[in-house]
């Protein structure tokens, strides 16, 4: 019996997000137990907007923009509202597209840690997910920019099940609730 086919779109910062929705999609559906098979449209384009202009489609379409925040410097903040405005004039561009915010936090790294390993501290510096992310997967990378080459990323992505996904969901449950309790806007 065929699956039926779930397509989502999304825009993502960078290249390890569209190797992770890759990596996703082809472990979603390599599972013999999933209830459908996905199609996980992602393109890297840090501007919405530009991203929608590519896009044909017909009826109501939700597009997830993954992005980081990076730091709390005034370029960091002002680059973070933009893109906000920019997913915001995306949706008023008459496609009939809803813009989704999917994630913002310092970076990706916490997302890839939290498959693995808890991750609670306050971190104010995006180099300081190194540690954790090096503990949570084994690995000796000595900066941020070595992990986030294509072979080694990838070698982190081999490392991942659909059961370390659920985990990472679960665990970013309770970093947002505590942010809640804590007063955090998220």
């Amino acid at each position: 019996m065929r699956k039926e086919t779930r397509k989502y779109y999304f825009s993502v910062e960078g290249e390890t997000e569209h190797w992770y929705l890759n990596w996703l999609q082809n472990t979603i559906n390599a599972e013999s137990d999933a209830k459908f098979r996905v199609k996980l449209d992602s393109q890297v384009q840090k501007d919405p907007l530009v991203r929608i202009k590519k896009l044909t489609i017909l009826g109501k379409t939700e597009i997830t923009h993954i992005f980081d925040r990076e730091s709390e410097d005034e370029v960091h903040v002002q680059q973070f509202q933009t893109v906000l405005d920019r997913m915001k004039a995306a949706q008023n561009m008459g496609k009939n597209i809803k813009y989704q915010l999917g994630y913002s936090n310092f970076t990706f790294e916490l997302w890839i840690i939290l498959h693995k390993a808890d991750c609670n501290g306050s971190l104010t510096n995006r180099r300081q997910y190194l540690a954790p992310l090096n503990r949570a997967y084994g690995e000796d990378f000595e900066n941020l920019f070595q992990y986030k080459q294509e072979e080694k990323f990838k070698r982190i992505l081999s490392k991942l099940t659909l059961e370390d996904v659920r985990s990472a969901i679960q665990r970013s449950k309770v970093i947002m609730q505590r942010n809640r309790t804590n007063g955090c806007v998220e």
